[in-house]
Order: C-alpha cells, then sequence, then structure tokens
C-alpha cells in the first residue's frame, strides 16, 4: 500500500521532534528544566518535541547546546533540512508566478531517461498543447492567487515537453479514463486536446495507456512521476512532494506497473479518447 505523501512528509518531521526529545531525556532535563536554560517559554519546548511547530536550524543549535551535546546539532539540522526539502508548497514558488515553475524543473527533465507518469485528474504536462496548458495554468493562478502569466508559462511548459522527441528516453504514460472528459478550457480546446493526445501516443518514446473507469483496478491515486528510479514527484492540492527514499519510489514503480497492467493502450486507448471526441460533438 502506497501510503499517503503528506503522511511521509509528517512522519520526517515527528524524527526530528523525536530526536530533540531524545536530547533532552538523555540530558535528565524536564521539560521547563530546558526551557529555563534556554530563555524560552515552556510551551516553546513542548511544542517542539511534540512536532507541532517546526524548529529552525538556531532552535535545534541552542537546544543541543543546553542537552550538553553540541555534537548532535549537525546531524538533527541535516534531518531538518531533509524534511523541508520533501516539501514544496506551490504558493510560495509560484509567488513570481508560474513561468519560473515551468523552467525550473528542466534540468531534472533532461537528465531522465525515463519518466513514468500517472495523471488522475488532467493530461499530463509532457503531453499538453498550448491552448490546454494556458487554460489550466491561468485557472491555478485564479485558485492560487498568484500573478498570473499563464502565456510565457504555457510556452515554458510546451518548450520543456518537447523532450518527448528525443531519441533515447521513453515515457510510459497512464491516466485515468476520466481525464478524457474533463473540459479544461472549453469544448475547442479539448477537441484540439485530444487530437494532439492521439498524435503524440504514435510517438516511438510514448506508451500511452489509459485506465478504463471500470477497470477494478487500484484506487485512483495521487498525480506522481517517476524520474528513472531514483526519484519520484507527487502532486497534491497545496504542494509537491519529493519522494527519495529507495523503498518508497519502488511502492510507486510498484503501483504504476500494476496500473498499466489494467489499463488498456493501442487500439484500445484511441478508442476511449475517439470516445471522448464524440462527447464534445
Amino acid at each position: 500500500m502506497v501510503l499517503s505523501p503528506s503522511t511521509r512528509v509528517q512522519e520526517a518531521r515527528d524524527r526530528v521532534a523525536s530526536r530533540l526529545r531524545a536530547l533532552r531525556i538523555d540530558a535528565g532535563l524536564t521539560g521547563q528544566q530546558l526551557a529555563e536554560r534556554l530563555g524560552w517559554q515552556g510551551s516553546k519546548v513542548s511544542r517542539l518535541q511534540s512536532g507541532r511547530t517546526q524548529p529552525s536550524a538556531r532552535d535545534i543549535e541552542a537546544w543541543s547546546r543546553a542537552c550538553g551535546a553540541p555534537g548532535e546539532a549537525i546531524d538533527i539540522v541535516a534531518a531538518l533540512r531533509q524534511a523541508q526539502e520533501m516539501y514544496t508548497e506551490w504558493r510560495r514558488v509560484q509567488r513570481a508566478g508560474l513561468r519560473g515553475v515551468q523552467q525550473a524543473r528542466r534540468p531534472l527533465y533532461e537528465r531522465t531517461t525515463v519518466m513514468r507518469v500517472y495523471s488522475s485528474s488532467v493530461i499530463p504536462g509532457m503531453l499538453q498543447t498550448r491552448s490546454y496548458a494556458r487554460a489550466l495554468l491561468a485557472e491555478i493562478s485564479r485558485f492560487n492567487r498568484t500573478p498570473d502569466d499563464s502565456d510565457a508559462a504555457a510556452d515554458a511548459r510546451v518548450e520543456r515537453s518537447r523532450i518527448i522527441q528525443r531519441a533515447g528516453r521513453r515515457f510510459p504514460i497512464l491516466i485515468e479514463e476520466s481525464v478524457l472528459h474533463r473540459q479544461i478550457g472549453g469544448a475547442d480546446v479539448m477537441t484540439e486536446q485530444l487530437g494532439h493526445l492521439l498524435r503524440a501516443a504514435s510517438l516511438p518514446s510514448v506508451t500511452l495507456g489509459v485506465v478504463p473507469a471500470r477497470s477494478g483496478a487500484m484506487w485512483p491515486l495521487e498525480t506522481f512521476t517517476v524520474f528513472d528510479t531514483e526519484q519520484v514527484t507527487v502532486e497534491l492540492l497545496t504542494a509537491a512532494i519529493t519522494i527519495t527514499a529507495p523503498s518508497e519510489v519502488a511502492q510507486y514503480l510498484a503501483s504504476h506497473d500494476e496500473m498499466s497492467a489494467v489499463a488498456v493502450h493501442g487500439p484500445g486507448a484511441v478508442r476511449l479518447i475517439a470516445r471522448a471526441v464524440s462527447a464534445l460533438a
């Protein structure tokens, strides 16, 4: 079973809190005694060691010194950084618009040779037309109340997507059937997008699978991308979660394989896409 990405992030944060609590206990201090040494309110110590509040690097260093174990701070700060890097809040990275977000991922895309994608919500970015991308990105900007640079962001997304035409790359892509029927940007935009999807599916580098609504497969998962076998990015409403632990990456690879086994490919996928086009008429 694939654990919730937000659960993984919370577990990483809890590990930091647990290490702080262990330092205090090993030092033979109560929470109030530690707070007095640090000149803090007792409630701050309680929040940090329970994981309700994330510490800063300075908090960890001060805590370690007060517990007589300054050398422990390096490892705990490293664990804090790892927990922070797992979680990328969309509003924070989108403050200056969406174009920069598209460009920031380009180096990762460039060095990946096998990109496995699963989407339960929208057409994956690698297969989007400019019109579809613009409509989707404009809606994301509106919802997140960030600057609307959807024209420039759509251009950057389409340019980044040209990587699917390069030799030596593979893109096993899975989408839920419902994605074909979710209108983004209106009927004209969807008609163009579905036609593009058919053409993209014929590229040598792309293997497109559609998971039928009545497949009896696993429950729909969060949209995710596996970059080779090294990293997974999971997209949530408010943030992106980055997963690098080998055992967890393996779970996402297994779920992609399981979904692929029940998905329809080739002529079967074409029929489902054609049915979605007909429904737009």
